[in-house]
């Protein structure tokens, strides 16, 4: 059998479509769909397709560094967070490096500026590709900008 690559409760991610190098993640397996922090979030249509534009915080507690992204809308769904609360939000898919391993996850958009993580991973996008070790951090190390390339 082949091992799976092994990943702590947090670690770095790139999503290299949207000139994010690295960004924090929270490996949350209690939930199903991954979350990215987003805020002054615009639809608009581009060549006949539903876009969405929106700006990010890369960096925890952190509010002046700011990456404005472009990315098409693949779906809108009421979505219910940790404590219960529904929220309608715009669902992207995108190419994410998490260590070696590309994969391709759908993302809600939603603003994290209360969270602890500006991304949290669940467990559809991890499903069958990781196992993940609770006790540890940041397994699959730091990346570098020209592992995004």
């Amino acid at each position: 059998m082949t091992q799976l690559p092994l990943l702590g409760w947090r670690e770095w991610v790139a999503l290299p479509a949207l000139n994010l190098e690295h960004i924090k993640a929270k490996i949350d397996t209690g939930a199903r769909s991954s979350a990215l922090h987003a805020f002054a979030l615009e639809p608009y249509r581009k060549g006949g397709q539903r876009w969405v534009m929106f700006a990010i915080h890369p960096e925890q507690k952190h509010t002046d560094s700011v990456i404005e992204c472009h990315a098409p809308i693949k779906d809108r769904r009421l979505v219910s967070d940790s404590g219960g609360h529904k929220q309608r939000r715009y669902v992207i898919e995108s190419e994410l490096l998490l260590g070696q391993t590309l994969i391709s996850a759908e993302i809600t958009l939603t603003n994290r500026d209360n969270m602890q993580f500006r991304m949290l991973l669940g467990r559809t996008a991890m499903n069958g590709r990781f196992m993940i070790d609770p006790s540890a951090s940041y397994l699959q190390g730091k990346l570098s900008p020209l592992s995004c390339l």
